[in-house]
């Protein structure tokens, strides 16, 4: 079982930065895939980024790349997401994700295949 607990999300102007964390528990945090997803008011969820165990392999949705980030650091047990150049359009609460697998360089793009999901945190960009 892990548990993902979300934060670092806020308010910002547009054009600003933030950075989420997520920390997890358990002691095979490296074993794990890990993702972030978005879900803005009456919409779908929708993928935003997703980095390997090994933090070797990472993928980002299109309106996202060259802004966001996604790193890990496996000795802490904490994702990060690195959020740059931010739009009003990227106002959503955040989720991240960990999908347990036993290849390390493995990414995961679609929201069915992970196992545990955090609470979610919001963050909202002012135009």
């Amino acid at each position: 079982q892990v548990q993902l607990v979300e934060s670092g999300g806020g308010l910002v102007q547009a054009g600003g930065s933030l950075r989420l964390s997520c920390a997890a528990s358990g002691r095979t945090f490296s074993n794990h895939g890990m993702g972030w997803f978005r879900q803005a008011p009456g919409k779908e969820r929708e993928f935003v980024a997703t980095i390997s165990g090994n933090g070797g392999s990472s993928y980002y949705a299109a309106y996202v790349k060259g802004r966001f980030t996604i790193s890990r650091d496996n000795a802490k047990n904490t994702a990060y997401l690195q959020m740059n150049i931010l739009k009003p359009e990227d106002t959503a609460v955040y989720y991240c994700a960990a999908v347990a697998t036993a290849i390390a360089t493995m990414t995961f793009t679609e929201g069915y295949e992970y196992d545990y999901w955090g609470q979610g945190t919001q963050v909202t960009v002012s135009s």
